[in-house]
């Protein structure tokens, strides 16, 4: 009898402990209630007013008032759809731009509201995805746009948009039907993102392109001539080729993978890009699985290596928009992976290091989301951790009430001149003992989605101040020495940069 008392007494002991334990280690809380939102679609992160505090555009513009509520800003003139953020005329006030059926370009008044400006009609008819870039580096953001497919019927053309200046956008470029003779056709693409993978100052394109075609990884061949060469191939980005397949518009490629959403981001802090390829997978194995691909760097010529295998990837069937965020400010990005069938669930893993990931998703309190392409990071109450946009909620992110890790952030601004003033494609470094953490301004991750412009640094058990590399694509390189953890910082570019 007492032994049985025993056991009982420990089995509850036991049972407390875990319960505490689960309940001490969930981070993410449902904020929709709390802050009064509720955010559907694509997820944009953006201060559209600079008042210090990020915004929200799901569908529609969600203003935040001091990271305790969010209000639709129902008189801006904002757009409705699918749309990314930059400051294409370099007025210090972020513009936007809805990449959906005709696209539409709408500028930012400076006075809560927004005024539509003309654009040309897009080609792409269907867009799932774009991103803003300044591809030429004259301080002027440029647009690409992906384009999709009707099904068995016609796939639409990815398309360039150059900025003129003075308001006005020229198409430079769209998917060829011809390149010297051969038919080449279009491919169905779902997502955009942009970054430097070859450190050669000027930006480069990854284009997620779906029906198991091989994605497009666009080199940007420099010389301010905004013109781009596919090197997915050759450096081992577009996916694991097998066997050639013909498809809708008379296109020929080797079989690949469904991929809805990728994202740049350094997942080993050496300081180099590297590519996270979400993959959406029926159950046959010809069909690539997600990826994990790492830069080698200049002494690997800037080719990728597929670090997936034992990774802790686990296989879903359906997933598809990626995002990632340093969530718990140990120095590691995380990756947060949406899926869009019922049976499968939204996952969130976390980096460990030495290309190992973990899944945490239900010990911080995001199990079982519903199905989902809103995926994206931002700090809505300027605490210092990153929160989430995802299944039509917003949920707060609580590491900063029990801190353990450090954190900085930076808000960089061009000077509208060299530099476009969302400073979109400048990449900061900090150099810690024995890694260096690497951040990119972009505009477009996974399937047009949008995390922050700010950039967010977890610095895990780091003291003391830190010193920041700032490059500025085509500008140089600028130092910024002994700036205090636990602050937003704004850097702004100097033309003395070096």
């Amino acid at each position: 009898m007492i032994s049985s008392l025993r056991n009982a007494v420990s089995l509850l002991a036991l049972l407390t402990l875990l319960t505490t334990a689960s309940t001490a280690t969930a981070e993410f809380k449902d904020g929709n209630k709390q802050l009064g939102i509720s955010p559907g679609g694509k997820a944009a992160f953006i201060d559209y007013n600079n008042d210090g505090w990020i915004d929200l555009f799901a569908g529609q513009l969600w203003k935040n008032e001091g990271g305790k509520k969010f209000v639709l800003a129902k008189d801006s003139k904002a757009p409705g759809g699918e749309v990314i953020w930059g400051d294409f005329d370099n007025d210090g006030n972020v513009d936007v731009f809805q990449f959906t059926g005709a696209g539409s370009l709408h500028r930012n008044k400076g006075d809560g509201t927004f005024e539509a400006v003309p654009f040309p009609k897009l080609p792409t008819v269907n867009s799932r995805g774009a991103a803003w870039l300044d591809i030429n580096n004259d301080g002027l953001l440029d647009l690409y746009v992906g384009g999709y497919e009707i099904w068995t019927q016609r796939v639409h053309p990815d398309a360039i948009f150059i900025n003129q200046g003075g308001g006005k956008f020229a198409k430079q470029w769209q998917n060829l039907q011809y390149r010297q003779g051969v038919k080449e056709g279009n491919y169905s693409a779902r997502g955009v993102t942009a970054g430097d993978f070859n450190e050669d100052g000027f930006v480069d394109v990854y284009v997620s392109n779906y029906r198991l075609q091989p994605n497009h990884l666009w080199q940007n061949n420099g010389k301010g001539h905004g013109k781009f060469t596919n090197v997915a191939m050759a450096v081992g980005a577009a996916g694991k080729p097998s066997q050639v397949i013909n498809y809708t518009g008379g296109i020929r490629y080797p079989v690949c993978g469904h991929t809805i959403g990728s994202c740049f981001g350094d997942m080993d802090n050496d300081g180099h890009l590297d590519i996270f390829v979400g993959n959406f997978a029926h159950g046959a194995a010809y069909q690539n699985r997600s990826q994990f691909l790492r830069n080698l760097g200049p002494k690997g010529k800037y080719k990728f290596e597929d670090k997936s295998a034992g990774s802790g990837l686990g296989y879903q069937e359906s997933y598809a928009s990626p995002a990632l965020g340093d969530f718990d400010n140990d120095g590691d990005l995380d990756l947060f992976f949406t899926t869009v069938y019922g049976h499968n669930h939204s996952v969130l893993y976390s980096n460990e290091g030495g290309w190992k990931f973990k899944n945490i998703t239900a010990p911080q309190g995001l199990g079982s989301l519903p199905p989902t392409y809103q995926s994206a990071w931002g700090d809505i109450d300027n605490d210092g951790d990153l929160d989430l946009a995802t299944a039509g909620k917003l949920w707060i992110n609580q590491v900063a009430a029990t801190p353990k890790n450090k954190w900085i952030a930076l808000t960089l601004e061009g000077d509208g001149k060299k530099v476009n003033r969302s400073a979109v494609g400048a990449i900061a470094r900090i150099k810690l003992k024995d890694r260096v953490l690497t951040r990119q301004v972009e505009s477009g991750t996974g399937e047009g989605n949008q995390n922050q412009l700010r950039l967010h640094f977890g610095l895990g058990a780091h003291e003391g101040p830190v010193d920041v590399e700032i490059t500025w694509l085509g500008a140089g390189k600028q130092m910024v020495k002994g700036l205090a953890a636990g602050k937003v910082h704004k850097v702004t570019f100097k033309a003395t940069a070096g």
